[in-house]
Formats: C-alpha cells, structure tokens, sequence
C-alpha cells in the first residue's frame, strides 16, 4: 500500500505497552524502515518537541509541525549547508527552501528564527505541502498506524495516549536516539562530514540563536529582577540572561512559559539543573499573571496551549527522565 498517499489515517491500536512501542521505534529508526530519508527523524524531532503544545485531544495543527519541520531543515541546510538528505535526488524540502532562499535574497548565515515572520510564513506553508505529500502518510505506515492519526482535511495530527505517555517517560533517550541515528544517516549520505560533528549540529539544531524577543515581552509585564534571586538586572556585571526554567536540552524547545529572566550567575550556577519545587509554583504563578495581564497578540499565541498541568507534568518527567540535581541560588 501507497501510504505516503493517505489523505487520513486513523490510530490502529489504542492500547498500547512500552515493549510494543519500543518495538515499533527501533525498526523505526532503523535502516530497515521504508522511509529511507532524514524526514523521519526531523518528524520525531518536531513530535518531541511539540509534546507539551497539544491540546486537550493530544492534537497538533499541522502548522505547529511544519514550523519545527522549516526550521531544522533551514538550519541544516542552509546554515550548515548539509543539501542530502535522501538516496537518489533532493528531498523535495531542501528544494522547496533553496528556491524560498532564493526568492527572499536571504544569505547563508540567518538562522530561522531570525527571519521576518512573512518569510518564516512563507517556508512553513512550503514544507507543509510537501509533509502532505510525503511525510505524514508515509512515516503513519512506518509505524503501522500506531503512533499517530492524521486528516489532511483538518490539517490535524493526533498522538496515540500510550504513545505520548511513553515519550514523556523516555523522551531523553529518545531523542538521544533519534539525533544519533540522524547524524549516521546524514554522514552516510554526505562526504566530509564526521559522526562527532554532525552529532553536535543535530543536537542544536533546533535551537534559537537568540531569545531576546522573550526577554523583552517578559520584561514588558515584569520587574527587572532575576527570578531565582530577585536581584536587580543589568546592574554591574548582573547582565540578563534568559533562562530554560526546565533545561532546554531536556525540552528541546523554547516557550515562553518556560522562559525567565535571570542574572547571569544564577544562569551559571543552574545550568541543566532542575530548580527547587518552590519555584515551580512561583512559574506556575507568573505565567497566571502573564495571562491574565497580556495584551499582546504575540504572548497570546505564545502562550496557546499552555495549562498548569503541563508545566507540572514536564517537571516531574523531566526529573525522571534524570535531571534529579535539584537546584537552589545560594
């Protein structure tokens, strides 16, 4: 069957046990897979990284997964100028944003994330089309139907329960696996390029090059004080950082919800570590009034998605998943 031209695919099997869903991974990621191109491991990059923006169905909109897909191929192929990412010719999305870059006259060395949001638009509805044709259906029948259920007509992917729980519960290894298994695909495909370095790119890949958009919306509605030890910001050498509350080499990914401001030596001291609980409710509460304060289109979309329950629950796999060094400021 021709699964890359389903246009719908419903969830298979609904219950699930880890032993199954590991099954279904492994041979997912293995070279044994029908899909024999890097979109399938950007497709499980882009699924954990949407892990904590669904809904309350445990639905995504396609354009959620088109953006992540965008911005890791911009970064590998136009930053990194790593073009093969399939046996044979292109992958039609390394077309797609070469032609995209092009047309906007955009240079090599511009990340994703600080390209204008009409070209960002632009590329993203791109890669969308070509996820329909090629990736959506295709990567449903690489996982027999078990992980996801799709509607090209809603524009909507769905995450099998089971599924979603079990990348919460090992979401670290997988996307260790998932970037290891990326970078030996890529190395294959591409001469002069190295396991050590590619695994550093892929790693990083979707990672923005800057967040001071999010320090300046953050400190629109608050004071200038680092979060974790109230210090007053930009005085001296207390320079502001913008911290991943929980480690973003554990989200992979930047929310705003997840975003403080901080001095840069509590910004030090934390690094992947995992803050004391009692700053988890003091999150929690600032996101409250961020809410309830905005009046910004921008914090609104931002802030789409996100409910308390959320963020406790990424707290608590985060410290399954290993980052147990529980932080305070000293």
């Amino acid at each position: 069957m021709m699964n890359h031209k389903l246009r719908v695919g419903e969830i298979r099997e609904a219950y699930l046990t880890d032993e199954d869903i590991w099954r279904i991974f492994t041979q997912f990621l293995s070279p044994k897979s029908k899909k024999s191109a890097t979109y399938k491991f950007v497709f499980m990059k882009a699924l954990i990284e949407n892990l904590y923006q669904t809904n309350d169905h445990d639905e995504l909109s396609y354009d959620q997964m088109a953006y992540t897909f965008a911005k890791i191929y911009w970064n590998l192929v136009v930053n990194h100028k790593i073009t093969k990412h399939n046996n044979g010719k292109n992958a039609r999305v390394v077309t797609d944003i070469s032609k995209l870059q092009q047309k906007h006259g955009i240079p090599d060395d511009l990340p994703f994330d600080k390209l204008n949001d009409t070209v960002q638009l632009d590329i993203t509805n791109a890669v969308k089309a070509t996820m329909k044709v090629n990736v959506f259906g295709a990567l449903y029948g690489d996982t027999k139907g078990y992980f996801y259920a799709f509607d090209h007509k809603k524009d909507v992917l769905r995450y099998n329960h089971p599924v979603k729980l079990f990348m919460l519960k090992y979401q670290k290894l997988i996307t260790y696996l998932t970037n290891y298994h990326m970078a030996r695909m890529i190395e294959a495909l591409n001469e002069d390029l190295t396991i050590k370095d590619l695994l550093t790119k892929v790693e990083c890949i979707a990672k923005r090059s800057s967040l001071k958009p999010f320090a300046t919306i953050i400190g629109h509605y608050f004071n200038q004080e680092c979060f974790y030890c109230h210090k007053p910001l930009d005085s001296g050498k207390r320079k502001t950082a913008v911290d991943h509350f929980i480690p973003w080499s554990f989200v992979q990914s930047d929310n705003l919800w997840n975003l403080v401001l901080s001095c840069g030596t509590c910004n030090s001291s934390k690094s992947d570590k995992i803050p004391e609980e009692t700053y988890l409710n003091n999150v929690l509460e600032r996101n409250d009034q961020l809410i309830q304060q905005a009046n910004m289109n921008e914090v609104e979309r931002h802030m789409h998605n996100y409910k308390q329950e959320k963020m406790v629950l990424l707290y608590e796999y985060s410290i399954k998943n290993g980052y147990d060094t529980i932080w305070q400021p000293k």
